[in-house]
């Protein structure tokens, strides 16, 4: 069996797969050494482990799934890669990013791919039929967008999404959330018949925590898989060992 982990800047996901099959998916705010233990006690057959971060290594984390697995990868710069990356700037391509665009070639080798995350950021990647990952666009986050109507002005309130209709707000609590959260919707769908106008026969591959108040919204059909970071990784993992 497989873990892999990914910790992000506000929450740490991880899961253990069989395979290719995930078997168990964990969430946790601090992912430790302590954590570690716990999991190692759940699921002791694991031999083979990936991490990556966006934050400060932890030595001591790391070498404690060095001693536990027969092979562990630090996802890194150099770290070889099922896939071709192409971007011009590849140190400063988030992880996150790269293992979304492996774990799309996975689900949908020899295709175009366009991953769309909606979290944190609202980040567009695109992955070619050549299996090439080409790069892609980073936009702000709806938290963000909402975050900065009332932090950067003297009398908006900072609201909280909900779902809601594409008409006009009736008050400035609607007309700020309906201008936030049906903005990102004109924005995926405009980006989307873009990337459609020039690249054929293409699969639209969303994931992120906040998917889930768009994916009903879009006119364009979509693919959902909140895991496909995850499913990046295991690929990645199981690529190198």
């Amino acid at each position: 069996m497989n873990l892999v982990i990914d910790i992000g800047n506000t929450l740490t996901k991880g899961a253990i797969f069989r395979d290719d099959e995930m078997v168990d998916k964990i969430s946790m705010e601090v992912f430790n050494t302590g954590r570690l233990e716990d999991i190692i006690k759940k699921y002791p057959g694991f031999n083979k482990a990936i991490l990556s971060t966006v934050k400060e290594r932890d030595p001591a984390l790391i070498s404690s799934l060095k001693q536990h697995v027969d092979s562990f990868i630090e996802l890194g710069r150099d770290t070889p890669l099922p896939v071709k990356n192409v971007y011009e700037t590849p140190e400063t391509l988030g992880y996150d990013r790269l293992a979304a665009a492996v774990g799309a070639n996975t689900i949908f080798p020899g295709s175009n791919v366009l991953i769309i995350d909606i979290g944190s950021a609202i980040t567009f990647d695109f992955i070619d039929r050549e299996n090439n990952y080409r790069g892609g666009n980073i936009s702000p986050g709806m938290q963000m967008r909402f975050r900065a109507l009332n932090e950067h002005t003297s009398n908006l309130p900072l609201v909280k999404p909900a779902v809601q209709d594409r008409g006009i707000g009736k008050n400035t609590t609607e007309a700020i959330r309906k201008g936030v959260q049906n903005g990102i919707i004109y924005e995926i769908d405009g980006f989307i018949d873009q990337m459609k106008s020039v690249h054929e026969d293409l699969k639209i591959m969303v994931t992120g925590g906040d998917s889930n108040f768009f994916d009903n919204s879009l006119k364009n059909s979509i693919f959902v898989d909140l895991n496909l970071i995850l499913k990046g990784l295991n690929r990645i993992l199981e690529y190198n060992a």
